[in-house]
């Protein structure tokens, strides 16, 4: 640990609440895919603060937008409009493809699953008092909030708070029939993610997707799609549930959309769009305008620099040199996700320790599970840095397999 480490994690401990582990790394500064360390040490980093940062760190046309938009005003409250707002609502109907998109922002991806479940429960009970469950998959994670906690299908998570309200009802996440039969006349609501980030870079089956629209027109429920990681170019598309035959009625974004600013948003189309009435939901911080022109900054420079077919190129780079791993690296076993956003499947329960490995050659990654280890880069990244990585990734894979990690 350098003494700058040392020295930050012995401040926070006095007074930061400990709600994660003690940090492997403290950063002063970024650039592109590197990150820098108190003692100049570069990083590689192919975390992107969990899948945020996709144009990379200190991209010149979100401190532009930024510091301009800082400069004149930097709040108002949601009581009052201003164009950064109005002009990100718009871009985001554009990429959604839905002309009549209506935009929630709130702070975050867990702030906008609250505000789409509780769209969810006022359109459920314009049909019926007790239309208010909402089905999820096994695996998912929606957030931290009491709702999107219990709406996240990991039973170890729940425990810590226990009881919860009991208005979800998890199934399995690669069974279309068992979630089928969980949409009933009293579901408003179905929540699922296209690839499950949180639960192991895990993509759905196309059947669950197409069953659960089905499942939701039947009852005359929503289907909401949790793109709060996926959105953005980080799969392909702008956003996953592009590249599948199904439309959603709700779409929530947050992560990526402004490159580390904070900033959610819930998109509805159709009659969903039109469920929020005056004093129905709000935060003092939505559509503040110095995130949101971060986020249009984020748009234009991803549409004028072409970044989903660049990002497409890398992410075919990446898988295929992940492949090369499974082929002849120790413990790798698989790959699996979309886009950048991939998972490198081990057959042994030592992520931790691969994830470990790679920091000591300053490559950030993380585990998402004991045996599924997490890569995602920036869109911006490049050629020469997958390569790096990967090289990394096998020394790392070779030093746990022979005990040196």
């Amino acid at each position: 640990m350098n003494a700058h480490l040392q020295q930050l994690q012995a401040r926070a401990d006095a007074h930061v609440m400990r709600t994660y582990p003690p940090a492997p790394a403290a950063f002063v500064r970024g650039q592109g895919t590197v990150l820098f360390d108190g003692d100049g040490q570069p990083w590689l980093d192919f975390l992107c603060g969990l899948a945020v940062t996709s144009l990379g760190h200190a991209h010149p046309a979100v401190t532009e937008a930024v510091a301009d938009q800082a400069g004149q005003l930097v709040h108002t409250s949601n009581l009052f409009l201003t164009e950064p707002a109005v002009e990100l609502s718009e871009r985001l109907a554009t990429i959604t493809g839905w002309d009549d998109a209506t935009v929630f922002f709130a702070q975050c991806g867990a702030t906008a699953n609250e505000a789409a479940i509780k769209l969810a429960r006022k359109h459920g009970k314009r049909q019926h008092p007790d239309k208010v469950r909402v089905v999820t998959l096994e695996g998912s994670f929606h957030g931290r909030t009491l709702a999107t906690l219990e709406a996240t299908g990991q039973p170890a998570k729940h425990v810590p708070f226990a009881p919860l309200a009991g208005f979800v009802d998890h199934v399995p996440y690669d069974d279309p029939a068992a979630l089928r039969a969980a949409v009933g006349d009293d579901t408003c609501a179905v929540l699922l993610e296209l690839v499950q980030g949180e639960g192991g870079v895990r993509p759905i089956d196309p059947e669950v997707l197409t069953a659960a629209r089905e499942a939701c027109d039947r009852a005359g429920a929503l289907l909401i799609v949790d793109e709060v990681q996926t959105g953005i170019g980080r799969t392909g598309p702008w956003f996953a549930f592009q590249a599948t035959d199904v439309v959603p009625d709700v779409v929530t974004v947050a992560k990526a959309l402004a490159n580390g600013f904070p900033i959610g948003a819930c998109i509805a189309r159709g009659e969903a769009a039109k469920v929020f009435e005056p004093g129905d939901h709000a935060t003092t911080f939505g559509g503040n305008p110095v995130a949101c022109a971060a986020a249009n900054a984020v748009l234009r420079t991803i549409e004028a620099d072409g970044l989903l077919v660049t990002a497409a190129a890398r992410a075919t780079r990446l898988r295929d040199g992940l492949l090369r791993l499974v082929d002849d690296a120790p413990s790798a076993a698989g790959v699996r996700g979309r886009g950048l956003l991939l998972g490198l499947t081990l057959d042994a329960p030592v992520a931790a320790d691969v994830v470990a490995a790679c920091r000591d050659r300053f490559l950030l990654v993380n585990a998402v599970a004991t045996d599924v280890v997490r890569l995602a880069p920036p869109l911006t990244v490049s050629r020469q840095e997958v390569d790096q990585a990967l090289a990394i990734v096998r020394a790392a894979l070779e030093d746990v397999a022979a005990g040196a990690r």
